[in-house]
């Protein structure tokens, strides 16, 4: 990471339905009282831009563990820097994609090892797709996500993950680049 680069949060599976609430303006003051600044979220889906006070290989693990001690749950959090952000929205293999219903990105904790989808039959599949990028995965569904069965194979793939919908992406992007 890039000296006094910014970063995005992303936790997973907070304020879904009712359930494990995080308000973000308590995740903000969680933020700063792990020495992030310039802390901004968007929407309630746990979305965190911020400037880390190091290196986010040792925020992290810190972050987490002030989160579950402040909430009573523990929530994953996956990270993105300014510049891997940018690089996932310049990088889109979907152009045809025309919004957030039908664009995702699943954001990998780590890189999915290889062959992990060796047996998703793409074809099964189509319109659906889906592109691997590093640590990113991109869905095209031009149906929506909420009845996709390529969604729903490929979340029964080994990994830790999150997904967001493109206009959080893009948003986030932007965001980060302020």
């Amino acid at each position: 990471m890039a000296a006094n680069e910014r970063a995005v949060a992303l936790l997973r599976g907070i304020n879904v339905g009712g359930n494990r609430k995080v308000p973000m303006a308590r995740l903000r003051e969680v933020f700063e009282a792990a020495g992030g600044t310039g802390v901004a979220t968007y929407i309630q889906s746990g979305n965190v831009v911020f400037q880390p006070p190091g290196p986010l290989a040792e925020f992290g693990p810190a972050l987490e563990a002030q989160i579950e001690a402040e909430f009573g749950f523990r929530v994953l959090v996956v990270f993105r820097t300014a510049t891997e952000l940018a690089a996932v929205v310049r990088d889109n293999p979907f152009p045809q994609a025309t919004g957030d219903r039908d664009l995702h990105v699943v954001f990998l904790l780590e890189p999915p090892a290889a062959g992990y989808d060796a047996a998703i039959d793409r074809d099964v599949f189509l319109p659906e797709a889906y592109e691997v990028r590093g640590r990113d995965v991109y869905l095209y569904l031009p149906a929506g996500v909420g009845r996709s069965k390529l969604a729903e194979a490929l979340a029964k793939l080994p990994g830790t993950a999150t997904m967001r919908n493109w206009r959080t992406v893009t948003t986030l992007e932007a965001m980060a680049r302020q």
